[in-house]
């Protein structure tokens, strides 16, 4: 909006500069996954469904779907956010948590102080139910 109104400008983008940082990621105990892979295979396929129309729709598609739930903010500036991140390819083709990611936000979190302890990435993350969606 400052942008727009010529009050401001971007300098940088976090989500350019940065790499991609699982910024959302999804956890559950591994007596759920084992007792509800079904459930947690038809989330994953959602999710997926949603990254590949991503993938194959232009900024303006995206904003026109996403738009009932940002009803504060006008098509223009969606379209403009949305094209923001479309043209950084901010947006991964698929959910698969990688291990440089998983590194990364293990760094930025320890960076920041947050972060107690490091975990290994065997003992925390399954890629499974991401590969089979994005086949």
């Amino acid at each position: 909006m400052l942008e727009q109104k010529g009050e401001g400008y971007v300098v940088a983008s976090l989500g350019e500069d940065s790499g991609y940082v699982p910024y959302t990621s999804f956890s559950a105990k591994k007596s759920y996954l084992e007792k509800n892979k079904d459930a947690v295979q038809a989330f994953t396929n959602a999710l997926q469904k949603g990254m590949d129309f991503v993938q194959s729709h232009t900024p303006q598609e995206i904003a026109e779907v996403i738009a009932p739930q940002f009803p504060e903010t006008d098509m223009e500036t969606l379209t403009a956010i949305v094209k923001r991140y479309y043209d950084q390819d901010t947006w991964k083709e698929n959910l698969i948590f990688e291990e440089d990611a998983f590194d990364l936000l293990q760094n930025i979190l320890d960076d920041s102080g947050v972060l107690k302890e490091r975990v290994p990435y065997a003992d925390l993350v399954t890629k499974e139910y991401a590969e089979k969606a994005a086949e």
